[in-house]
């Protein structure tokens, strides 16, 4: 699957420390091949994240991302990252 990166995602992703960027390097490779890996745990989200779905990074790391059709092609939009609970907790 094509992968395009909000710029946004992308600040977020460079403030990170090099482990957690070189292990999104290594899955994003992975996730371009085979969105449905069982080591992505892909899923679809709920609730403020309707409509788009998770991958996860580490074992607290997630990036979250919306399918978009454009001119006939599906790509994976990515447009946050960060801790499960930085994306999920209601605060």
């Amino acid at each position: 699957m094509k992968v395009k990166y909000d710029p946004d995602f992308l600040k977020r992703l460079k403030k990170l420390n090099v482990r957690v960027r070189n292990r999104f390097k290594k899955i994003i490779v992975l996730f371009a091949k085979d969105p449905n890996n069982s080591e992505l745990n892909n899923h679809p989200l709920k609730r403020d994240w309707e409509g788009y779905r998770s991958i996860n990074i580490t074992a607290d790391y997630r990036a979250v991302y919306k399918e978009v059709k454009i001119a006939e092609k599906i790509f994976a939009n990515f447009v946050m990252l960060g801790t499960h609970d930085e994306l999920y907790s209601k605060n």
